[in-house]
């Protein structure tokens, strides 16, 4: 099949969203302690930045009701979800407050830590940078935790997994 190229713009916004769709990404929830009580947010868009110091991003979308809270957050945790864990991602993907129904203990600072995770960062704010229509958010990371596992991956618009291969 022959390639197509686009120049974005609005009117190749939705196939440029579907060429980015074209990247698997992990799946993450991040959490911090707010005025208001505990905060989550569902993402895609992590990276290591830098092992020296250690630097993690994540951008959140300005749109996005819990992007302030976020941007202005000094401590907050990245859970890196495990296959198993679609439910709570799509959870706090559609309710950042609701922690009634799900498995937390407080980690320091109060900033909740979700069970059965991956991996777990826990992060200091470092810098944010405006970017578009979201905001490049860089945490040093000052502890983290790990278990063994396969991840949850987002790509094309849908969840998934790793297959097992031959």
């Amino acid at each position: 099949m022959p390639e197509t190229t686009l120049t974005p713009g609005p009117e190749t916004q939705r196939a440029f969203r579907d060429a980015l769709g074209c990247f698997a990404t992990g799946v993450t929830v991040i959490t911090t302690q707010t005025d208001n009580g505990p905060l989550a947010f569902t993402a895609n868009s992590f990276s290591s930045v830098s092992m020296d110091p250690p630097l993690l991003m994540w951008c959140p979308a300005r749109a996005s009701l819990r992007h302030d809270a976020f941007v202005s957050a000094e401590r907050y945790s990245i859970h890196v979800m495990g296959e198993d864990q679609l439910e709570l991602a799509i959870h706090f993907a559609r309710s950042g407050d609701d922690f009634d129904a799900v498995s937390w203990q407080p980690g320091a600072g109060d900033i909740p830590h979700l069970e059965g995770v991956l991996a777990r960062f826990d992060c200091k704010a470092h810098a944010t940078h405006p970017a578009g229509d979201h905001t490049i958010i860089l945490g040093e990371v000052q502890r983290f935790a790990t278990r063994p596992g396969k991840g949850l991956i987002f790509k094309q618009g849908m969840y998934g997994g790793f297959l097992k291969q031959p």
